[in-house]
């Protein structure tokens, strides 16, 4: 080692760097070319601009690092080994293999330290702003005058594909319309993806697009120019009223001979005779792998003790803000603690079977209104659609650069970025988000969603006119396959409620679910409310489909249903109980909550032995076939719908009483 002729800091970047190349080389498989070329942006996080505790990465005012460019994750890796962090040399070595804490891309709640879970581009830089949020909705709510509890700021690397993709617009977008000042993001900027150059198809003014939304923007024309890296994170920090953007001009694969500023140093090892030319660049012993120099882990270890001394002034802090103000402290901990106030459930509002038809998004809407007040951690808002999906929180403000404490969120016409936002915040502890839009743009929000799931976090996404109910809008606004491509995302509850009791449990189910987030489904038009007293009380919906109305004897049918087409069923049962046919009626509003229940449960509602079954549902059939079996049928739609009103719409489509009963019949008989 060549370490006379290097400072420890250069000595320590380039450690980095080889520690990258050697370990995508070894997995055969990897990024090497972003560690290298941004390694001094990770050091100066690392040692200069962060705050945070490798032996307690949860610290609750830690600023929080996101990779959005998460294929280069060895980057992160390397820092949370060297500075302390519960991640070893060995698990670096184990990089992209089975059950390892080093993945292909950042999971969250695999490795300590990861804040996030990135690798789809434009991610993490929109998670970003959920977090930057959270930060300041916490600070304002509980930090007091000379009790700063939540300052924290939040630093994110992004690369030239983030900035390409669409959802990084929309959340840079409303990043500067509501002065995110507690963001610095880097830009770096490399000129090359996976096909080349990025003058293939990326040639406009980044630093004028993002001054152009707000932002604080600076060019470091150099990334391996430490003092300028400073001087930018400073002037960053320094600026309170805006989102900073430093862009940074950085060589991928930096130090590789041959494959420097290059498509091949991005998406695949370097091959071994490139990774002995660069170590012999950089000083090290090409016979050798994964090797940390003595001095070089002393330095970086010392580092994280120091950044952690920030924890231990904050732990006197709040010790001292607990005395003071000891219910709002009481508060932030069970909020944070993932608790719930004792008898919270108690005031979800019954309604009566004599009251008015209601539609289940407003029904939703007097449910979020009626328990806001035991739950001061549920916040969210709308794509600009809150008067149709009924979920603004009339008692409180909105959310904006003047009110941080408002829990009314405006996304704007931003499903995509929205629900990263919410993602962001659903990670920031002591706060439940939601947010929503019309069922049909689930769409727009789906990779949001699938990552949420991956996560096991909880946002709650409410997405309302949910059928050809909806009516006039046409075949552009009626969701069709989208109900079942929800279904199909594995850990996402999704419930489709009947009524409006079914809609006040399942704000409970969702409020108390743990480990995962939570779809509501909700109509536009009316719907009766179904009479408990007559039939099973909608607590059932917990278990995912439950014996709604069952027959005098031996069910000769069962009928099976979500949403609005469960009260077809009823009167179904009804017409068919009259022609002496014995039919069972099963409300089924989340599948997943169903399959987690045990098998004599299953028995119970859907007896083997009754083998004539008929599901009816105003969407997509796929999926239905596991619950009717061989012998059953399915009322579905196989088309689009048409612009048209509700009811006849339905009529045309089959959801009548009358065709239920005669498809029933058709079984039976």
């Amino acid at each position: 080692m060549k370490t006379t002729t290097q400072s420890i800091e250069q000595l320590s970047i380039n450690t980095v760097r080889v520690l990258a190349a050697d370990a995508v080389q070894k997995a055969n498989s990897g990024h090497p070319g972003l560690p290298m070329g941004a390694a001094p942006i990770g050091h100066l996080l690392w040692t200069e601009a962060m705050h945070y505790s490798p032996k307690n990465p949860d610290w609750p005012n830690r600023d929080r690092f996101i990779l959005s460019a998460g294929h280069g994750c060895m980057l992160q890796y390397c820092y949370l080994y060297l500075t302390g962090y519960d991640l070893s040399l060995d698990d670096l070595k184990q990089f992209r293999q089975l059950d390892s804490q080093t993945p292909g891309h950042p999971e969250y709640g695999l490795s300590k330290g990861i804040e996030i879970t990135t690798g789809p581009l434009g991610q993490g830089f929109a998670n970003g702003v959920g977090f930057a949020i959270g930060q300041y909705h916490l600070a304002a709510r509980y930090n007091q005058p000379d009790f700063p509890l939540f300052d924290y700021k939040i630093y994110a690397l992004c690369s030239d594909g983030d900035m390409m993709e669409g959802i990084t617009s929309e959340a840079a977008s409303l990043a500067g319309h509501l002065k995110l000042g507690n963001l610095i993001y880097f830009y770096d900027d490399n000129h090359i993806s996976i096909e080349g150059s990025t003058d293939l198809t990326f040639t406009e003014d980044v630093a004028q697009r993002f001054q152009s939304y707000g932002w604080h923007v600076q060019v470091v024309p150099d990334g391996n120019d430490l003092e300028a890296l400073y001087q930018a994170v400073k002037a960053a920090q320094e600026e309170t009223t805006r989102p900073s953007l430093i862009k940074v001009r950085t060589h991928i694969g930096y130090g590789s001979p041959n494959k420097a500023d290059t498509a091949d140093a991005h998406g695949s090892p370097l091959g071994e005779a490139e990774v002995r030319l660069v170590k012999e660049r950089f000083g090290f012993d090409p016979d050798k792998s994964f090797v940390v120099p003595a001095g070089v882990l002393h330095y970086y270890r010392e580092i994280g003790k120091e950044r952690a001394k920030k924890e231990e002034t904050w732990n006197d802090l709040y010790k001292a803000y607990k005395a003071k103000y000891p219910e709002l402290a009481e508060e932030y901990e069970w909020v944070s603690n993932g608790k719930l106030p004792k008898g919270w459930a108690k005031k979800i509002p019954v309604f009566a079977a004599t009251d008015e038809k209601i539609a289940t998004r407003k029904a939703s809407g007097k449910v979020l209104n009626t328990i806001a007040d035991d739950l001061p951690h549920l916040i969210g808002g709308s794509a600009d659609l809150s008067p149709s999906t009924d979920t603004d929180l009339k008692k409180y403000q909105s959310f904006s650069p003047e009110n941080r404490a408002g829990r009314i969120f405006h996304f704007g016409i931003r499903e995509h970025a929205m629900g990263a936002i919410l993602n962001g915040l659903a990670v920031t502890k002591g706060i439940i988000p939601y947010g929503a839009t019309f069922l049909v743009f689930s769409d727009y929000l789906r990779p949001t969603i699938r990552l949420a799931a991956i996560m096991k976090i909880r946002p709650v996404f409410i997405f309302t006119h949910d059928s050809i109910g909806l009516g006039e809008d046409g075949t552009t606004h009626q969701p069709i396959e989208h109900l079942m491509a929800l279904r199909a995302i594995p850990n996402l509850v999704v419930i489709r409620p009947a009524d409006a009791n079914e809609t006040a449990q399942a704000w409970r189910v969702a409020i108390e679910h743990p480990g995962g987030p939570v779809a509501l489904i909700l109509t536009r038009q009316g719907l009766p409310v179904i009479d408990q007293e007559k039939y099973a009380p909608a607590t059932d919906l917990e278990k995912g489909a439950y014996i709604l109305s069952d027959s005098e004897k031996k069910p000769e049918v069962i009928l099976m249903g979500t949403g609005s087409e469960v009260s077809l069923l009823l009167q179904a049962q009804e017409q068919l109980r009259n022609e002496s046919i014995a039919a069972r009626v099963v409300s089924m509003p989340s599948w997943e909550l169903f399959d987690r229940q045990d098998a004599s449960y299953k028995e119970t509602v859907f007896p083997k032995v009754v083998k004539k079954r008929l599901a009816v549902e105003a969407g997509a059939v796929l999926g239905w076939y596991k619950y009717v079996g061989d012998e059953g049928d399915i009322l579905g739609m196989t088309s689009f719908g048409e612009s048209a009103p509700a009811g006849d719409l339905f009529k045309k489509f089959g959801f009548t009483v009358e065709n239920i009963v005669n498809r029933a019949k058709a079984l039976v008989r």
